[in-house]
């Protein structure tokens, strides 16, 4: 059968080494059941933060009157993306690191802030400017993504860009793997879990294209 599609998995993968944010839940699993002559299945038990790994905010996280993550619209989380490459962005994404790939922006934006992704948390973490969100929000972007831990810097206690998405109404993934996509237009699948109480969900971010 011929592949109609190239795909890019862009979900860091979890286990228990997997960086989280100072103070937050590590990835751990436990077992209940093993696979034994008196037992047919293997069932485990899993404790994590649901910001560990490639995650979507809910404004719940950042609002306390703030929708949660499994009352979301989907739509937001599916569709044509643009990936932009920004490596050389620090200590925050600005609109001269992007602004060479905002031609016909399509609703969703995810940049590329690592030349490769660190495998321990990062407290210097590339995070967004909040006026880069504002203007991304006024060409009519509906979701933007990064590869690090956060669109804020890791000590910031105002979460300015977090507050830019509140206000506008964006949607956000946090922690992608975009090592390996090279720049350029995608459809995004990255559908957060139906959580109805939770601040955030884990994703399997996904992009592909037509061959």
């Amino acid at each position: 059968m011929t592949k109609l599609w190239d795909l890019w998995d862009i979900s860091p993968p979890l286990h228990a080494d997997a960086p989280v944010f100072p103070g937050d839940t590590p990835y751990q699993q436990h077992w209940n059941a093993r696979i034994t002559p008196e037992c047919p299945v293997n069932v485990a038990t899993l404790t994590l933060s649901p910001h560990v790994g490639a995650h979507a905010d809910a404004p719940l996280h950042y609002d306390p009157e703030g929708a949660p993550v499994g009352l979301l619209d989907l739509a937001p989380f599916l569709g044509p993306c643009r990936v932009i490459h920004a490596c050389q962005a620090r200590p925050l994404v600005q609109w001269r690191d992007i602004e060479h790939a905002l031609v016909d922006l399509p609703a969703r934006v995810l940049v590329r802030t690592y030349a490769q992704s660190p495998t321990r948390w990062d407290p210097d973490l590339p995070a967004y400017a909040p006026e880069v969100l504002e203007r991304l929000a006024d060409l009519g972007v509906q979701l933007v993504g990064i590869d690090s831990a956060s669109i804020d810097p890791a000590d910031s206690k105002t979460l300015d860009s977090h507050q830019v998405i509140r206000r506008r109404g964006l949607r956000v993934l946090e922690n992608l793997l975009l090592d390996a996509v090279p720049e350029g237009d995608y459809e995004l699948i990255a559908l957060p879990l139906k959580l109805i109480t939770a601040d955030a969900s884990p994703v399997r971010a996904v992009l592909r294209r037509p061959r």
